[in-house]
């Protein structure tokens, strides 16, 4: 009997015993990670995004907004799966620095057993599905109010594939930058600098909303862009620490920077308002918050404590004067700050990777090159993610309005787009 005893307890502790698996096999541990990080991610556009978003419009608004997060989640899942994944991912093109291959078109030969690196491919598949939704979801910010949505449909689904699926594949996909060394763990390049420029010259070529700047437009309900923001920084862990694609302590360093990054974004945000305005607003501390996070991310899985909190610091600071000079000296109409908040912030994190990545700041290294050199990658791929990013979103903004129109009429806009667009209200008694 102590025989059959001392043996099932042996078999149970080898059986506890995490086993390390090669790249060709299944990883359990890292699979669950990543499916987890996949729902979190979702989780930041829908609700996230959306009732961030939809607090800070004007109440006869907010239903249009809320559709045009969700809309968008629905088109770029689709067109994820007809080809974008496979372009931006898959091998044998004969332009693979600059394009992935044809051979995931619909995702033919995808089985359960098929494997990125340990973990699923269908599950890797998921998780940058989130990453494609999220991008132009973010561009919604910049012509809140007065995009009618059929042009905002027909502007996304093309933007996804003319901007973001060749940048996404030159970084993530093996493409040139990548090979350049160009360092972007979680997105600030392919995302925020990405979107965030999208964002100006969609407001640049849309205009400024009636009445805007004199009249005042502030959010119809800070409860919502606060319950938005939380879900937001809750959502983040997924997108940051997801991204390491493993279980271990990479994740666990980018969960813990993200985290620092942001509550610093968030105070130094909240500590020049106070100095400047007199009164901490609550509106300023979150959008601190989300300064903090994009900032971050590009250089989440690559830095550590201290460059964390460096980072969150100087995104509080350059985000909150980056704002006020768009809105106030420059009077352009980014409705929701997307610009100065993930564009800037994601320029300035992409190249502070190069500095805080190094181990002499507590980084992971820079691979034996320095931090000069790191730093000039790290500018060219912002560079040249802006200028294509720039040309593209103007190219089809100018086309949609000559072939659709993109603005809704001043009588429409006064109305507001939920009643105009969807024929529903927000609230009943509105």
């Amino acid at each position: 009997m102590t025989t059959i005893i001392r043996a099932l307890t042996l078999i149970a502790f080898t059986w506890a015993i995490p086993v390390s698996a090669s790249a060709d096999e299944l990883n359990q541990a890292n699979t669950a990670w990543v499916l987890t990080s996949t729902a979190l991610v979702l989780f930041m556009t829908i609700p996230g995004l959306s009732l961030f978003y939809g607090g800070l419009v004007r109440s006869k608004n907010v239903l249009s907004v809320l559709m045009q997060c969700f809309s968008i989640t629905c088109l770029v899942s689709l067109l994820w799966l007809a080809g974008v994944y496979s372009f931006v991912f898959a091998d044998g093109s004969d332009w693979q620095p600059w394009l992935g291959g044809a051979s995931k078109l619909f995702l033919p030969d995808m089985g359960i057993g098929n494997l990125t690196g340990d973990i699923p491919e269908t599950v890797f598949f998921m998780f940058q599905m989130t990453f494609a939704i999220i991008t132009p979801a973010l561009i919604v910010g910049a012509f809140a109010e007065r995009m009618k949505f059929s042009a905002m449909l027909w502007f996304s689904g093309l933007w996804l594939v003319f901007v973001y699926m060749p940048i996404c594949h030159w970084i993530w996909g093996n493409g040139w930058l990548a090979a350049l060394g160009a360092k972007d763990f979680a997105g600030g390049i392919v995302i925020h600098v990405n979107a965030g420029v999208a964002s100006l010259v969609a407001a640049l070529v849309l205009g400024r909303r009636k009445g805007f700047p004199s009249v005042a437009m502030p959010p119809h309900n800070m409860t919502m862009v606060v319950t938005g923001a939380g879900m937001l920084w809750f959502g983040w862990f997924g997108f940051n620490g997801g991204s390491a694609l493993k279980a271990d302590g990479s994740a666990g360093m980018a969960i813990a920077v993200t985290h620092i990054a942001a509550a610093a974004g968030s105070l130094t945000w909240m500590a020049i308002e106070w100095l400047r305005f007199g009164k901490p607003s609550v509106l300023g501390i979150v959008t601190g918050m989300v300064a903090g996070l994009g900032t971050i991310t590009p250089a989440s899985g690559f830095v550590g404590p201290i460059g964390g909190l460096a980072i969150g610091v100087v995104a509080g600071g350059v985000c909150f004067y980056a704002t006020q000079f768009v809105k106030r000296r420059l009077k352009i109409d980014d409705s929701l700050d997307v610009f100065p908040v993930h564009g800037v912030g994601g320029c300035v994190g992409s190249i502070l990777t190069g500095v805080f990545a190094a181990e002499s700041f507590g980084g992971l290294g820079l691979n034996g090159v320095s931090i000069g050199h790191q730093v000039a990658v790290q500018a060219l791929a912002v560079l040249v993610t802006a200028a294509w990013s720039a040309v593209f979103s103007y190219g089809l903004l100018k086309t949609l309005d000559l072939l659709i129109g993109l603005r809704v009429t001043e009588d429409e806009e006064q109305q507001g787009l939920d009643i105009v667009l969807h024929e529903e209200t927000g609230y009943h008694n509105l």
